[in-house]
Formats: C-alpha cells, sequence, structure tokens
C-alpha cells in the first residue's frame, strides 16, 4: 500500500488518508481566505469538506494544526504561481507583464480578500509564532524570486553594479502588498496598480542606460 508522510506530525498516510487530509486543508483555506481564519469554525469546515468529525480530528487535533497546513498548501500555490511567472523575467518589461497579471487577476474579484498569503500574516502571525514563522519564510522565499529578477537585469547591465538589489526586492514586496490591501479596502484594484507601478518606475529611474 502506497503511503506519505504528513509534513507536520510526521504520521504515515494512505493514499487515501492523504486525499482525505488534502480535501480538509483545500476547503479550510478556501473558506478562511473569504471569512478569515478567525471567523471560520472546525464545524465550517466539517460542512465544506465532506469529512466526519473523526476523520477531521484524525488529521488534526485542532484548529492550530489545520491553520499551518493551510499556511503551507496557500504557500506552495502561491510560490510555485511565482516561480512560474518570475522564473525566467530578466527585463523590465517582463516585470510590467507579471505586475498586469497580478493585478488583472485582483480584478476578476475587485480586490476583495486580499493577497492571500498576506491575509493569512495579518490574522496569523501575532496568535501564532510557528505559523509566523512559516510565512516568514514563505514571503523570503516570493522576496527572493523578486530579487533574481533585479540580480539578472543587473547581469544585462539594465540596473547598475551598485543598485542594492536586496532593498529594491523588499520594497517591490511591500509595494505589492500594500497595493493588495489598499485594493482591498476600496474594492477597487487602481491603488495597487499604481504602488507597483510607482515601485517599477523607480527601478527603472536607476537603469544603467
Amino acid at each position: 500500500m502506497m503511503t506519505t508522510a504528513d509534513s507536520h506530525t510526521g504520521r504515515r498516510l494512505t493514499a487515501r488518508g492523504a486525499k482525505t487530509r488534502a480535501r480538509i486543508v483545500t476547503a479550510a483555506a478556501d473558506l478562511m481566505y473569504v471569512q478569515g481564519v478567525g471567523d471560520t469554525t472546525l464545524d465550517d469546515v466539517l460542512a465544506a469538506s465532506g469529512v466526519s468529525k473523526s476523520q477531521l480530528y484524525h488529521h488534526f487535533d485542532g484548529k492550530e494544526p489545520l491553520v499551518r497546513a493551510v499556511i503551507d498548501h496557500v504557500g506552495e500555490r502561491v510560490i510555485e504561481r511565482e516561480r512560474d511567472a518570475l522564473g525566467r523575467v530578466s527585463t523590465i518589461a517582463g516585470l510590467r507583464r507579471w505586475r498586469d497579471a497580478l493585478v488583472q487577476n485582483n480584478a476578476l474579484r475587485h480586490g476583495a480578500y486580499g493577497c492571500a498569503l498576506g491575509t493569512l500574516a495579518s490574522e496569523v502571525s501575532d496568535q501564532d509564532d510557528l505559523g509566523r514563522q512559516a510565512l516568514s519564510r514563505l514571503f523570503s522565499e516570493w522576496q527572493g524570486l523578486l530579487a533574481g529578477v533585479l540580480r539578472r537585469l543587473q547581469d544585462k547591465g539594465t540596473l547598475p553594479a551598485e543598485a542594492p538589489i536586496d532593498q529594491l526586492a523588499t520594497g517591490l514586496m511591500a509595494a505589492l502588498q500594500g497595493g493588495y490591501m489598499l485594493a482591498q479596502t476600496a474594492r477597487d484594484v487602481t491603488p495597487m496598480a499604481t504602488s507597483i507601478d510607482m515601485a517599477l518606475a523607480y527601478i527603472e529611474s536607476l537603469s544603467a542606460g
């Protein structure tokens, strides 16, 4: 029988058990994105996932470990998306296409709910230190992908050798996350587009050419 291991408990899972766990985590992630972590109960997750209470408690002994599993799930999804989007970008135009895709995707819901990782961070960071650390690692990885693009720009001579790559990546990430928050409150993606545009305009102003 094929088995996998739970990344948090190390417990061996059968294929059926892994599928049940994944169904629970996916349902919880969807609920927490729309309702928030605080307003999502285990009863909500039971109803949305269609599993029994005994199945849920077999995999998670409470809400806190479930939230950590949601962080892993959402983080994997976001980072995979960003690797695909940024992995080969080496031009300012490529960064602008990345910006366009994020803004257009957020426009489909009129800015509602914000960034999936950012939303989790705002609710979890002051309540669960292990969750905060996991989120910090994910944001660092995302920021590292942005820094990778900027280093490629530097290697091509688009940015000068003295350009502060890590600081620029931090500023671009801050513009993105701040933009998500402003779009969420305004129900309009215009502030998000503007904040990222300002960051990209500054980066472009450093062009060695």
